[in-house]
């Protein structure tokens, strides 16, 4: 009998699509993230549409990891206790709904966890950190937006570099601790929260990378976008490399614990 296949859960935008006056709701996966995981982690990348947070502890044990990927939305402020500071730009209180609480489930049941651009602030977010709304405001920041309206290989190309705590697994898997990365974000991070450690800072001291301390499996998040193209960028890969062997290792540890399951008497 074949062994299932290791399985990444992938949480879905909201989004209303449509002529304007006729928009109907649909749930997103954008296909770059899927790809990434499907080829740069070698796992099977899936959705549990209308997933609520009450499902949360029943769906995580069906699954091998979690990837909080990027949106065009951005986490409410309501839940670092701001007020919207700009209405024009998109939320997703729906998603946040789901992946405040999802972030904190996969670290008290040690399921690894990726996240990206969103996804990374939703992490730092869920652990009781703070976001820049505009971060190209900030006095001494960087604008860390993307040319708009530009192909996407030249908004995915690198724009800046990041500083890679020395020693760390970022660090081995960059062969350095100078890297080229691409820059697509408007917010990012004000304050870390307590349970994370900063892994990579951009040239305007902005944290870039994160581990969530005292993890006891894979649980990393950047701010800038490996997913794209993956294959092609040795760091990226090598970070998707590393998620995929560890989502493997916890689904050995899920076959084995199904198999002993079955095999005691009850």
């Amino acid at each position: 009998m074949n062994k299932p296949p290791c399985m990444v859960w992938l949480p879905a935008d909201h989004r209303l699509l449509g002529d304007h006056g006729h928009q109907m709701p649909f749930l997103l996966l954008g296909d770059k993230y899927a790809r990434a995981v499907k080829v740069g982690a070698q796992a099977q990348p899936v959705m549990f549409p209308l997933a609520s947070a009450e499902q949360i502890d029943e769906l995580l044990g069906l699954v091998d990891g979690v990837m909080l990927t990027g949106s065009p939305s951005n986490v409410h402020p309501s839940h670092f206790d701001e007020s919207v500071a700009d209405p024009s730009l998109p939320l997703d209180t729906e998603r946040d709904q789901l992946t405040l609480a999802l972030v904190r489930a996969c670290v008290r049941e040690a399921v690894p966890l990726l996240g990206i651009c969103r996804g990374f602030q939703e992490i730092n977010v869920a652990l009781g950190g703070t976001l820049h709304q505009r971060v190209h405001e900030v006095p001494g920041l960087m604008d860390h937006r993307e040319p708009k309206g530009r192909p996407p290989d030249e908004q995915y190309a690198p724009r800046h570099p990041v500083t890679l705590v020395a020693g760390s697994e970022l660090a081995q898997w960059a062969g350095g601790t100078q890297v080229q990365v691409n820059s697509l974000h408007g917010q990012g991070i004000n304050r870390l929260a307590d349970g994370l450690q900063a892994m990579a800072h951009a040239p305007d001291g902005l944290v870039e990378a994160f581990a969530v301390k005292g993890a006891r499996a894979f649980a990393y998040a950047m701010q800038w976008h490996p997913e794209w193209r993956c294959w092609d960028n040795p760091f990226y890969a090598a970070i998707f490399d590393a998620f995929g062997h560890a989502c493997r290792q916890r689904r050995s540890q899920r076959l084995q614990a199904h198999d002993l399951a079955r095999a005691t008497p009850v």
